[in-house]
């Protein structure tokens, strides 16, 4: 029997494989952690509410996420085939609107958090 803890290592090893991949390989991945990065030391500049920040965490989480879902699915649709197809570019297109709706709805979260604070602070 394998050690079970062996088997959890190697998955996370994997799993950590696959974020670097995201860091080095999709700008746009970049982007959005800088952006996180920035909103999380706005968040404690402007010392935001518990209730604030899980919700800043969860939104920043869906976009991370759907970038790299958006990437693994460019990444299985070129393995597929690399021949132009409207089928795939389907598949491509709805991965990456998938990620700008998330992105575009984490924008008018961090508004509506961070707007009234400003402008208190103004």
């Amino acid at each position: 029997m394998q050690n079970p803890f062996r088997i959890h290592r190697v998955s996370f090893k994997h799993a950590l494989d696959g974020f670097l991949h995201s860091v080095r390989t999709q700008p746009n991945f970049r982007f959005h952690l800088l952006a996180s990065s920035a909103v999380v030391i706005l968040g404690i500049y402007l010392s935001i509410s518990m209730t604030e920040w899980l919700i800043l965490i969860f939104t920043i989480n869906m976009v991370v996420v759907a970038e790299m879902l958006n990437t693994s699915i460019e990444a299985m649709v070129d393995l597929i085939s690399l021949e132009r197809r409207t089928d795939a570019k389907i598949a491509k297109d709805v991965a990456a609107g998938m990620v700008l709706v998330s992105a575009s709805f984490s924008v008018i979260i961090a508004l509506l958090i961070f707007l009234p604070k400003i402008l208190t602070i103004l």
